[in-house]
């Protein structure tokens, strides 16, 4: 889905493939068909954006074969589907039973992470529509907090600094600029906005900037305006921005709440919970730590647990909707758009509470996610295109 905004660049919104589970081009195809194409039906739109996801082994795939992709490229227009972005923060096995901290293996002290966004990157410059020249590739913010180390973190700056170079090459030789965005996220290397200005101070910031995902700069209690200034004086650009809501647990001492929060404890995603009082910031690693009294009570908590965009998480809870509207306010709602891919980024629906999701289910939602951004793009006064 397009938009137009009033400075006449195009926004483009598209939903995240990583709640799909296949890592091969077969099962990628199939899940066009069972997800995305009655998505775009839903929402009477003639193209549908996908953020997609390919995990390491079908990245490598098509890498080493032209006509798979070719025929990657077929099936995509055949359906009504773009890409301008793609994720590339899970290296494989994102809906397996159980994923935890594995998500953030490889991490960027490691080759491997830089060979995946690089080859990444190759392929998303073939893959854009012959009408766009810019693209977006997401990634991890480093890796996860405990594990670092001094020379972790010299081994990821140097790797950083071969992706910016790798990155232009790639823009010089097919004449399309790919840019990777680090995704600030609770209990890594890089938490929030203002750590990641500190930790790409002096990088290529053609090529390199920030993923923004709204649930993360919930949970973590930033203040989306002076998150998105901050970024502005740095001169880090926002590649690309996840809409996404966190859960908003107002009295965690509350019964009710505290009963329905239990509800959200679940085995395969981690669900980092933050409380923040009196200027400041605690954390547990996970939901059920924080209810074992990782936390206090006596603050309010933010759960990293992505919520579905259109309605509230429970009776008694709520989703963190304030910070997702400031954010696309103060990105796209003024003469300048500060962003031009945003990306639904739901990818926990099998894993609510009482799921038992039909996938005619989950595609309805995920239609009803972007019927709802798309309304609120609307209404920072985007036009748009193609209906």
């Amino acid at each position: 889905m397009r938009f137009r905004h009033r400075d006449g660049s195009t926004v483009h919104l598209a939903y995240c493939t990583n709640v799909h589970p296949a890592e091969d081009l077969d099962g990628i195809i199939a899940q066009f068909d069972r997800y995305a194409v009655p998505i775009r039906q839903r929402l009477e739109v003639e193209r549908l954006g996908l953020g997609l996801w390919l995990a390491r082994d079908v990245a490598t795939a098509l890498v080493e074969d032209d006509t798979a992709l070719a025929r990657l490229r077929t099936e995509l227009a055949a359906r009504g589907l773009e890409v301008v972005t793609l994720n590339g923060f899970p290296y494989r096995g994102f809906q397996r039973s159980v994923v935890k901290h594995a998500v953030y293996r490889p991490d960027w002290s490691e080759r491997a992470r830089l060979d995946y966004t690089l080859d990444l990157a190759k392929l998303l410059s073939q893959l854009l529509p012959e009408d766009v020249t810019d693209g977006s590739v997401s990634t991890l913010p480093l890796g996860w907090g405990a594990w670092w180390s001094e020379h972790h973190h010299t081994r990821a700056l140097a790797h950083l600094t071969e992706l910016a170079d790798g990155l232009a090459r790639t823009a010089a030789s097919e004449g399309r600029s790919v840019r990777v965005g680090l995704e600030p996220e609770p209990g890594c290397v890089l938490e929030t906005t203002e750590q990641l200005v500190g930790a790409l101070s002096g990088t290529d910031t053609e090529h390199l900037g920030i993923c923004l995902d709204t649930c993360h700069v919930a949970v973590a209690f930033e203040n989306p305006h002076r998150a998105l200034r901050r970024l502005h004086e740095a001169g880090l650009p926002v590649v690309k921005t996840q809409a996404s809501c966190a859960l908003r647990v107002d009295n965690p001492r509350d019964p009710a709440q505290r009963a329905e929060l239990n509800s959200f404890v679940e085995p395969r995603f981690l669900h980092q919970t933050q409380q923040s009082g009196d200027g400041v910031r605690r954390a547990a690693d996970d939901l059920d730590l924080a209810l074992a009294g990782e936390l206090s009570g006596d603050q309010p908590w933010r759960v990293h647990f992505h919520t579905p965009l259109h309605t509230a998480p429970g009776a008694s809870l709520r989703g963190t909707h304030d910070v997702l509207d400031e954010t696309l306010r103060s990105l796209l709602g003024e003469h300048t758009a500060h962003t031009r891919h945003v990306e639904v980024e739901t990818y926990t629906w099998d894993v609510l509470p009482d799921s038992g999701e039909h996938p005619a289910s989950i595609g309805a939602g995920i239609a009803a996610e972007l019927d709802w951004a798309r309304r609120r793009l609307l209404a920072l006064g985007l036009t748009e295109e193609g209906r």
